[in-house]
Protein backbone atom coordinates (compact mmCIF):
# COMPACT_ATOMS: atom_id res chain seq x y z
CA UNK A 1 0.00 0.00 0.00
CA UNK A 2 1.18 3.50 -0.67
CA UNK A 3 0.82 6.55 1.53
CA UNK A 4 -2.51 8.35 1.59
CA UNK A 5 -3.31 11.96 2.37
CA UNK A 6 -6.04 12.33 4.98
CA UNK A 7 -8.10 15.29 6.11
CA UNK A 8 -9.65 16.16 9.46
CA UNK A 9 -12.91 14.62 8.20
CA UNK A 10 -11.16 11.31 7.44
CA UNK A 11 -8.83 11.17 10.46
CA UNK A 12 -11.03 9.49 13.09
CA UNK A 13 -12.49 6.96 10.66
CA UNK A 14 -9.02 6.07 9.36
CA UNK A 15 -7.79 5.45 12.91
CA UNK A 16 -10.93 3.53 13.94
CA UNK A 17 -11.31 1.40 10.80
CA UNK A 18 -7.75 0.07 10.56
CA UNK A 19 -5.69 -2.16 12.87
CA UNK A 20 -2.48 -0.10 12.57
CA UNK A 21 -2.14 3.45 11.29
CA UNK A 22 1.03 5.55 11.10
CA UNK A 23 0.39 9.26 10.59
CA UNK A 24 3.04 11.68 9.32
CA UNK A 25 2.21 15.32 10.12
CA UNK A 26 4.16 17.43 7.63
CA UNK A 27 4.25 20.65 5.59
CA UNK A 28 5.57 21.37 2.11
CA UNK A 29 7.92 24.12 3.34
CA UNK A 30 9.56 21.80 5.91
CA UNK A 31 12.94 20.45 4.76
CA UNK A 32 13.06 17.55 7.25
CA UNK A 33 9.49 16.64 6.23
CA UNK A 34 10.49 16.47 2.56
CA UNK A 35 13.57 14.42 3.49
CA UNK A 36 11.46 11.95 5.52
CA UNK A 37 8.79 11.50 2.81
CA UNK A 38 10.73 8.89 0.73
CA UNK A 39 11.48 6.86 3.89
CA UNK A 40 7.80 6.91 4.89
CA UNK A 41 6.74 5.95 1.34
CA UNK A 42 9.25 3.08 1.17
CA UNK A 43 8.01 1.70 4.50
CA UNK A 44 4.42 1.89 3.25
CA UNK A 45 5.36 -0.32 0.31
CA UNK A 46 7.02 -2.88 2.61
CA UNK A 47 4.02 -3.07 4.97
CA UNK A 48 0.76 -3.29 2.99
CA UNK A 49 -1.04 -4.36 6.19
CA UNK A 50 -0.37 -0.95 7.78
CA UNK A 51 -2.04 2.32 6.78
CA UNK A 52 0.53 5.07 6.18
CA UNK A 53 -1.34 8.38 6.30
CA UNK A 54 -0.05 11.91 5.77
CA UNK A 55 -1.58 15.08 7.20
CA UNK A 56 -0.59 18.39 5.62
CA UNK A 57 -0.45 20.68 8.65
CA UNK A 58 -0.90 23.77 6.47
CA UNK A 59 -4.11 22.49 4.89
CA UNK A 60 -5.35 20.82 8.09
CA UNK A 61 -4.47 23.41 10.73
CA UNK A 62 -7.40 22.52 12.99
CA UNK A 63 -6.42 18.84 12.97
CA UNK A 64 -2.77 19.71 13.68
CA UNK A 65 -3.91 21.87 16.60
CA UNK A 66 -6.21 19.14 17.93
CA UNK A 67 -3.33 16.66 17.72
CA UNK A 68 -1.13 19.17 19.59
CA UNK A 69 1.50 19.20 16.85
CA UNK A 70 4.30 21.50 18.01
CA UNK A 71 7.05 20.46 15.61
CA UNK A 72 7.11 18.77 12.23
CA UNK A 73 7.54 16.21 11.05
CA UNK A 74 5.68 14.44 13.83
CA UNK A 75 4.96 10.73 13.55
CA UNK A 76 2.08 9.10 15.41
CA UNK A 77 1.24 5.40 15.48
CA UNK A 78 -2.17 4.03 16.37
CA UNK A 79 -3.08 0.41 17.04
CA UNK A 80 -6.71 -0.60 17.45
CA UNK A 81 -7.60 3.09 17.67
CA UNK A 82 -5.18 3.81 20.53
CA UNK A 83 -2.21 6.15 20.27
CA UNK A 84 0.89 4.04 20.98
CA UNK A 85 3.66 6.32 19.64
CA UNK A 86 4.02 10.07 19.24
CA UNK A 87 7.35 11.69 18.39
CA UNK A 88 8.57 14.75 16.54
CA UNK A 89 11.46 14.39 14.13
CA UNK A 90 12.25 12.38 11.04
CA UNK A 91 13.27 8.77 11.59
CA UNK A 92 15.97 7.05 9.54
CA UNK A 93 14.78 3.98 7.58
CA UNK A 94 16.05 1.41 10.12
CA UNK A 95 14.38 3.23 13.02
CA UNK A 96 11.08 3.48 11.14
CA UNK A 97 11.25 -0.23 10.31
CA UNK A 98 11.92 -0.99 13.98
CA UNK A 99 8.98 1.18 15.02
CA UNK A 100 6.60 -0.56 12.60
CA UNK A 101 7.67 -3.95 13.95
CA UNK A 102 7.28 -2.83 17.57
CA UNK A 103 3.79 -1.51 16.86
CA UNK A 104 2.85 -4.77 15.14
CA UNK A 105 4.16 -6.76 18.13
CA UNK A 106 2.66 -4.48 20.80
CA UNK A 107 -0.30 -5.99 22.66
CA UNK A 108 -2.44 -2.89 23.10
CA UNK A 109 -5.26 -4.83 24.78
CA UNK A 110 -2.93 -6.19 27.48
CA UNK A 111 -1.43 -2.74 28.00
CA UNK A 112 -4.85 -1.19 28.45
CA UNK A 113 -5.89 -3.94 30.86
CA UNK A 114 -2.66 -3.61 32.86
CA UNK A 115 -2.34 0.16 32.83
CA UNK A 116 -5.92 1.37 32.53
CA UNK A 117 -4.87 3.35 29.44
CA UNK A 118 -2.47 2.55 26.59
CA UNK A 119 1.20 3.26 27.13
CA UNK A 120 3.52 4.32 24.35
CA UNK A 121 5.62 1.64 22.67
Amino acid sequence: MTTQDITAEQFNATIADNEIVLVDFWASWCGPCRAFAPTFKAASEKHPDVVFAKVDTEAEQSLAAAAEIRSIPTLMAFKKGKLVFNQAGALPPAALEDLVQKVKDFDVDAAIAAQGDGEQV
